[in-house]
């Protein structure tokens, strides 16, 4: 049997990623400009979602790619650059929440507001009925200002499982956890936003 499709891509991603790296680190600048553009959306997506301000999120960016951009000499090439800069991205991100302890505007941008993808918190089934949608746009609301009474931890492993995608060994790799303390994670947050979301789920 031959390699599967999607893993070939990665590898041939990691490969990219590698050679861009060299040449950052021999002082490429234009080099480390192509790995932001390549991953500036991904992580712009996983920052958004766990402050859901956007301008907190573009301060964040320019802070992670500056502290990258100033320890790119120092990666050794023990995750792929992905993971390590993925990494750098969570760990600042959480501690940003972590200082600040606030209550976070919400943005009215509902394209934005990226909703679970979990069918046993949302049934998508019916978006041909108008008033359909329009419950599905104020559970969506509530799902997010519900994920953001989520801890850090455990806001972010739903962020990067439910939101982006994820497989447990990847989320395992950026935290620096077991995959066994990340489906642990997932499944209290599952459980903590379901049972926010019965009763409101009920009254539509």
């Amino acid at each position: 049997m031959g390699v599967p499709k999607k893993e070939q891509e990665q590898d041939v991603e990691i490969r990219e990623d590698d050679a861009l790296v060299k040449r950052a680190q021999e002082g490429d600048a234009t080099a480390f400009d192509e790995l932001v553009l390549k991953h500036n959306k991904r992580l712009y997506g996983l920052v958004y979602h766990m402050t859901q301000n956007r301008e907190d999120t573009y301060d964040l960016l320019q802070d992670v790619f500056a502290k990258a951009y100033r320890s790119i000499k120092g990666f050794k090439g023990k995750s792929s650059f992905y993971t390590w800069i993925y990494t750098i991205g969570v760990n600042m991100t959480i501690n940003h929440l972590k200082k600040k302890k606030r209550k976070f505007a919400l943005s009215i941008d509902n394209e934005e507001l990226g909703i679970i993808n979990d069918p046993s918190l949302v049934d998508n089934t019916s978006y041909s009925n108008p008033r359909r949608e329009v419950d599905l746009k104020i559970l969506q609301r509530k799902l997010n200002e519900t994920l953001m009474e989520l801890s850090e931890q455990h806001r972010v492993v739903v962020v990067m499982f439910d939101i982006q995608g994820m497989p447990h060994a990847e989320i395992s790799r950026i935290l620096g956890v077991s995959e066994g303390t990340v489906r642990s994670r997932l499944f209290y947050a599952h459980k903590n936003l379901q049972s926010k979301l019965e009763s409101f789920k009920n009254s539509l």
